[in-house]
Formats: structure tokens, C-alpha cells, sequence
């Protein structure tokens, strides 16, 4: 059975996290804003959204992905590469 990296997630955060990648459209994924109050899941949703486009064929080197620190920066990172190449939910860290 594959791993369902998105089952962890509300319906709103799947609904951003899979915005604008239907339709097959050869322009690639549409842009999308996520703006939300503190600990709704902003970060979560959002690094579901970069493992989401990566897996689904998006170049990783065309992905923007804006945070306001180099620790932000680097939390982002790691949960992605979690998400993305780890499938052992057993294994993230919360």
C-alpha cells in the first residue's frame, strides 16, 4: 500500500495542498497564498504542499517557497525531506 503523506491533514489544508494541480495543465501548478491565524497549520500545509508538487513530478529547483528567518528556512526544509523521503510516519518528529 503507498504512503498517504496527506491523511494526517484537514480538509481545508488538503484542499491547499493539492490546489491547482488537476487539469493537466502544461503551465504547471497555479500559485497559491496561504494566509491563516497562529497554529492553524500554515506550516504544516505548507510543506505538504512542496512534497505534494515533488511528487507529483514538480522540479524541487522551481519551487519558491518564502519563510521569514534561516530557521524557518530550515524547519521547512527538514519537514519536507520528512514528508517527501521518509513514509514511516513512526519515524518524524512531531
Amino acid at each position: 500500500m503507498a504512503y498517504d503523506y496527506l491523511r494526517d491533514l484537514n480538509r481545508e489544508q488538503r484542499r491547499a495542498v493539492k490546489h491547482g494541480l488537476s487539469g493537466g495543465s502544461s503551465l504547471g501548478p497555479k500559485p497559491l497564498l496561504v494566509i491563516a491565524g497562529a497554529g492553524t497549520g500554515k506550516t504544516k500545509t505548507l510543506a505538504h504542499r512542496v512534497a505534494h508538487l515533488i511528487v507529483n513530478g514538480v522540479d524541487a529547483h522551481r519551487i519558491l517557497l518564502l519563510t521569514f528567518s534561516r530557521r524557518a528556512a530550515l524547519d521547512m526544509t527538514g519537514r519536507v525531506k520528512r514528508i517527501h523521503v521518509d513514509p514511516d510516519p513512526a519515524d518524524r518528529e512531531p
